[in-house]
């Protein structure tokens, strides 16, 4: 229990300090993700607002009290990379650009998974003989 406790909490915490950097970079508009926006022909002002939802998702998987919203954080997070990489394969982009938001993509399920296995270790009642 303690070795999923302790891979569990390690992704979470991993991730979602990827996710609310990631955030913090589209809310201030950094000048990558500026360019990326105008190559994939979205408005800027979509950085602000997929950057509020990052920050607000990594928020929502490091709590364990409300379950719905954490699942619907990592749904959103999924939604996000998929998103991203359909964008970049629409525009002809490289190989690598557009594969790399399905490792992105694949990555978020460690953390989810990582949960779902704690949360069932968690929640087994132990038995005493």
């Amino acid at each position: 229990m303690k070795k999923a406790k302790i891979f569990y909490w390690t992704s979470t915490i991993i991730f979602a300090f990827l996710m609310f950097m990631d955030g913090i970079g589209g809310i201030t508009r950094q000048e990558a993700g500026v360019e990326i926006m105008k190559h994939l022909g979205y408005p800027i002002y979509f950085l602000s607002i997929v950057g509020t939802a990052k920050i607000l998702g990594a928020m929502a998987i490091v709590q364990n009290k409300f379950k719905a919203i954490k699942e619907w954080a990592y749904a959103g997070f999924v939604i996000n990379f998929i998103g991203a990489f359909a964008s970049r394969a629409f525009m002809g982009d490289s190989t690598f650009e557009t594969v790399f938001p399905l490792i992105a993509l694949a990555i978020t399920f460690i953390p989810y998974f990582a949960w779902k296995k704690y949360e069932q270790v968690h929640l087994v009642p132990s038995s005493v003989g």
